[in-house]
Protein backbone atom coordinates (compact mmCIF):
# COMPACT_ATOMS: atom_id res chain seq x y z
CA UNK A 1 0.00 0.00 0.00
CA UNK A 2 1.52 3.58 -1.40
CA UNK A 3 1.40 6.73 1.38
CA UNK A 4 1.16 8.34 -2.65
CA UNK A 5 -1.97 7.43 -3.00
CA UNK A 6 -4.17 10.26 -4.35
CA UNK A 7 -6.36 12.12 -2.30
CA UNK A 8 -10.36 12.16 -2.43
CA UNK A 9 -10.36 15.77 -0.46
CA UNK A 10 -7.47 17.12 -3.36
CA UNK A 11 -9.44 16.27 -6.14
CA UNK A 12 -12.37 16.95 -5.22
CA UNK A 13 -12.42 19.91 -2.66
CA UNK A 14 -11.33 22.54 -5.98
CA UNK A 15 -14.96 21.55 -7.13
CA UNK A 16 -16.47 22.11 -4.30
CA UNK A 17 -14.80 25.58 -3.19
CA UNK A 18 -16.63 26.48 -7.04
CA UNK A 19 -20.27 25.59 -5.15
CA UNK A 20 -22.02 28.39 -2.97
CA UNK A 21 -21.59 27.32 0.48
CA UNK A 22 -25.37 26.78 1.23
CA UNK A 23 -25.04 24.82 -1.57
CA UNK A 24 -22.36 22.44 -0.81
CA UNK A 25 -23.71 19.98 1.37
CA UNK A 26 -25.90 18.64 -1.29
CA UNK A 27 -23.18 18.71 -4.05
CA UNK A 28 -21.57 16.23 -1.30
CA UNK A 29 -24.81 14.60 -1.39
CA UNK A 30 -24.05 13.73 -5.23
CA UNK A 31 -20.47 12.40 -4.08
CA UNK A 32 -22.06 10.13 -1.48
CA UNK A 33 -24.33 8.58 -3.89
CA UNK A 34 -21.28 8.27 -6.33
CA UNK A 35 -19.25 6.22 -3.61
CA UNK A 36 -22.05 4.20 -3.14
CA UNK A 37 -22.02 3.02 -6.84
CA UNK A 38 -18.45 2.32 -5.90
CA UNK A 39 -19.25 0.68 -2.95
CA UNK A 40 -21.44 -1.96 -5.09
CA UNK A 41 -19.33 -2.61 -7.87
CA UNK A 42 -16.90 -3.61 -5.14
CA UNK A 43 -18.96 -5.45 -3.71
CA UNK A 44 -19.94 -6.70 -7.24
CA UNK A 45 -15.98 -7.64 -7.98
CA UNK A 46 -15.49 -9.27 -4.32
CA UNK A 47 -18.54 -11.67 -4.90
CA UNK A 48 -20.57 -13.23 -1.98
CA UNK A 49 -19.63 -13.42 1.59
CA UNK A 50 -18.92 -10.87 4.48
CA UNK A 51 -16.90 -8.79 2.11
CA UNK A 52 -19.86 -8.36 -0.26
CA UNK A 53 -22.26 -7.66 2.52
CA UNK A 54 -19.99 -5.29 4.40
CA UNK A 55 -19.35 -3.21 1.21
CA UNK A 56 -23.10 -2.90 0.56
CA UNK A 57 -23.87 -2.03 4.35
CA UNK A 58 -21.16 0.83 3.02
CA UNK A 59 -23.19 1.92 0.14
CA UNK A 60 -26.50 1.76 2.43
CA UNK A 61 -24.56 4.14 4.72
CA UNK A 62 -23.49 6.15 1.65
CA UNK A 63 -26.98 6.31 0.71
CA UNK A 64 -28.95 7.30 3.63
CA UNK A 65 -25.92 10.01 4.34
CA UNK A 66 -27.09 11.72 0.91
CA UNK A 67 -30.88 10.73 1.86
CA UNK A 68 -30.16 12.78 5.60
CA UNK A 69 -28.72 15.71 4.23
CA UNK A 70 -31.45 15.94 0.92
CA UNK A 71 -33.63 15.94 3.34
CA UNK A 72 -32.95 19.30 4.81
CA UNK A 73 -33.27 21.44 2.12
CA UNK A 74 -36.65 21.94 0.44
CA UNK A 75 -35.36 22.21 -3.20
CA UNK A 76 -32.76 20.16 -2.85
CA UNK A 77 -33.64 17.74 -6.27
CA UNK A 78 -33.87 21.29 -8.31
CA UNK A 79 -30.24 22.04 -6.53
CA UNK A 80 -28.72 18.92 -6.98
CA UNK A 81 -30.03 18.96 -11.01
CA UNK A 82 -28.40 22.51 -11.10
CA UNK A 83 -25.27 21.27 -9.80
CA UNK A 84 -24.76 18.33 -11.72
CA UNK A 85 -25.45 20.38 -15.09
CA UNK A 86 -22.64 22.65 -14.07
CA UNK A 87 -20.34 20.16 -12.38
CA UNK A 88 -21.03 16.78 -14.26
CA UNK A 89 -17.60 15.74 -14.44
CA UNK A 90 -17.56 14.52 -10.46
CA UNK A 91 -18.33 11.46 -11.35
CA UNK A 92 -15.36 11.17 -13.97
CA UNK A 93 -12.79 12.49 -11.90
CA UNK A 94 -13.73 10.91 -8.87
CA UNK A 95 -13.35 7.23 -10.71
CA UNK A 96 -10.09 8.68 -12.02
CA UNK A 97 -8.33 8.38 -8.39
CA UNK A 98 -9.32 4.85 -8.46
CA UNK A 99 -8.20 3.47 -12.14
CA UNK A 100 -5.60 0.81 -12.26
CA UNK A 101 -4.99 0.64 -8.24
CA UNK A 102 -5.01 -2.55 -6.23
CA UNK A 103 -8.42 -3.03 -4.68
CA UNK A 104 -6.73 -2.57 -1.27
CA UNK A 105 -5.64 0.39 -2.50
CA UNK A 106 -9.11 1.83 -3.84
CA UNK A 107 -10.09 0.97 -0.63
CA UNK A 108 -7.34 3.21 1.29
CA UNK A 109 -8.08 5.52 -0.84
CA UNK A 110 -11.96 5.75 -0.17
CA UNK A 111 -11.54 5.23 3.67
CA UNK A 112 -9.34 7.99 3.61
CA UNK A 113 -12.18 10.07 1.93
CA UNK A 114 -14.75 8.76 4.50
CA UNK A 115 -12.45 10.46 7.24
CA UNK A 116 -12.48 13.78 5.84
CA UNK A 117 -16.76 13.36 4.65
CA UNK A 118 -16.93 12.55 8.50
CA UNK A 119 -14.22 15.92 9.28
CA UNK A 120 -16.66 17.73 6.69
CA UNK A 121 -19.78 16.79 8.08
CA UNK A 122 -18.51 17.93 11.66
CA UNK A 123 -17.47 21.29 10.72
CA UNK A 124 -21.08 21.58 9.01
CA UNK A 125 -22.19 20.69 12.22
CA UNK A 126 -20.30 23.37 14.31
CA UNK A 127 -21.66 25.89 12.02
CA UNK A 128 -25.26 24.68 12.23
CA UNK A 129 -28.20 23.83 15.51
CA UNK A 130 -30.57 22.33 15.58
CA UNK A 131 -31.85 19.07 14.00
CA UNK A 132 -29.42 20.05 11.08
CA UNK A 133 -26.46 19.70 13.56
CA UNK A 134 -27.65 16.09 14.65
CA UNK A 135 -27.85 15.05 10.99
CA UNK A 136 -24.72 16.38 10.64
CA UNK A 137 -23.24 14.56 13.20
CA UNK A 138 -24.92 11.72 12.45
CA UNK A 139 -23.49 11.57 8.66
CA UNK A 140 -19.91 11.90 10.59
CA UNK A 141 -20.69 8.48 12.42
CA UNK A 142 -21.71 7.11 9.10
CA UNK A 143 -19.24 8.03 7.07
CA UNK A 144 -16.77 6.55 9.95
CA UNK A 145 -18.19 3.33 10.28
CA UNK A 146 -17.43 2.92 6.61
CA UNK A 147 -13.90 3.76 7.30
CA UNK A 148 -13.75 1.34 9.71
CA UNK A 149 -14.87 -1.42 7.30
CA UNK A 150 -12.50 -0.19 4.05
CA UNK A 151 -9.62 -0.30 6.62
CA UNK A 152 -9.99 -3.36 7.70
CA UNK A 153 -10.61 -4.62 4.18
CA UNK A 154 -7.28 -2.97 2.82
CA UNK A 155 -5.29 -4.52 5.71
CA UNK A 156 -6.93 -8.12 5.10
CA UNK A 157 -5.90 -7.27 1.08
CA UNK A 158 -2.93 -6.00 1.36
CA UNK A 159 -1.56 -8.81 3.45
CA UNK A 160 -2.70 -11.57 0.58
Amino acid sequence: MSDALPSVGEIVAPIIEKVEPEQQPLLIALAERIAARRYRAWAETVGIGDERERLVACAEREEEVARRVEGLFENAASVQSELLARHGGLEATYSELFEGRPLFDQFTIQARGERLGAATWRALADNSDGSTRDTYLECAKLEEQSALVLEELAGAKGSR
